[in-house]
């Protein structure tokens, strides 16, 4: 058995592409080169931060339809999707606020997240916006256009990142075992259906809370402890926003893993998690998943076992460099803080 692993920057943060093809290590080798230039080809079409990306072309045009890619309609398919599973309250139509609030680039060395927990306001749940954007927004197959009313602008955040996890699963599934982490979303799979560790690391210290043992699924982190900074009135802020204010969302949960069939769906799952505070968190992770409370404490929800039930990782994984594993156990993914 010969894993091939490849990690680089993209996101602004960290991907990684681990591919195990068995005695065909060209095959492996082909896979992840394949898989790295579609990461870096979508870091490039989807980032809000670069004015030639087409999501910053979609978002600046002034018409109600307008032709998109089709990897862009199925983001804006997720995005719609994501707001109609959560209520409204993970909704991928807040990017004015989030720049209002003062994430418009690279935010530098976050804020410490227990000093920010200071600061912040009092705890309570997040509500969905009454203005609700996310009902206006669509996507058409058969014309190949997005439909919104103009201004509404769509930030990708994690959702893309989950989506794009799940696209290079769809092309890697017949490996004996994969694993691709996208900027924090892991999806793993393949057909030897080996187990995988993943490790679930605090916000506060880095420690691990958790380890699961995970052959196929998603896995996915949110928090709020990475992207975090003072805003202009020198209060706490993250890219979490409740979508009733759009501000900061302090909820009593400062992160919080899902285990889900794909990466977006736990993508889903955990900011949900987040955003309903400790008295909703857990009935988002139906697959399993660990809550972090705001004084460091945690809950282990153990995963299901058995047909959709999920697998995957956390919001910082990191495949581990090629080891001896034991008969049916691949080497393990490490999982941070956040998304």
């Amino acid at each position: 058995m010969t894993e091939v692993i490849d990690t680089f920057p993209c996101f602004g943060s960290t991907c990684a592409v681990v591919v195990d093809a068995g005695d065909d290590e060209t095959a492996a080798h082909d896979s992840v080169a394949a898989a790295r230039r579609l990461l870096l080809g979508w870091h490039d079409a989807f980032s809000r931060f670069l004015p030639t990306s087409e999501l910053s072309r979609l978002n600046a045009d002034p018409r109600s339809e307008v032709p998109v890619s089709p990897l862009m309609g199925r983001l804006v398919g997720a995005i719609a999707d994501a707001a109609a599973q959560t209520g409204g309250l993970v909704d991928g139509t807040l990017l004015r606020e989030i720049e209002t609030a003062g994430y418009r680039g690279d935010l530098g060395r976050p804020l410490a997240l227990e000093l920010a927990l200071r600061l912040a306001p009092r705890r309570r749940p997040a509500r969905p916006s009454r203005d609700a954007s996310w009902r206006r927004i669509a996507f058409d197959v058969s014309s190949g256009t997005v439909r919104r009313p103009p201004g509404v602008a769509l930030d990708s955040g994690g959702l893309a990142k989950g989506l794009f996890a799940d696209v290079l699963a769809e092309t890697l599934g017949a490996h004996r075992a994969f694993a691709v982490e996208c900027a924090g979303d892991l999806r793993l799979g393949g057909a030897a259906g080996l187990d995988r560790p993943v490790a679930v690391q605090s916000p506060f210290d880095g420690s691990v809370l958790h380890t699961f043992a995970l052959a196929a699924g998603g896995v996915a982190t949110s928090g709020i402890g990475r992207r975090s900074w003072l805003d202009a009135r020198h209060a706490p802020a993250h890219h979490l926003l409740d979508p009733a204010t759009g501000r900061a969302a302090f909820t009593g949960v400062v992160q919080a893993t899902a285990i889900a069939p794909t990466a977006l769906q736990a993508e889903i799952r955990a900011k949900a998690a987040v955003l309903s505070g400790p008295a909703g968190a857990r009935s988002w992770l139906p697959d399993g998943g660990v809550i972090v409370a705001d004084d460091g404490s945690c809950e282990v929800i153990a995963p299901t076992v058995g047909p959709g039930s999920g697998a995957g990782r956390p919001a910082h994984a990191r495949p581990a460099p090629p080891s001896a594993p034991s008969a049916g156990r691949a080497p393990a993914v490490a999982s941070g803080s956040l998304r």
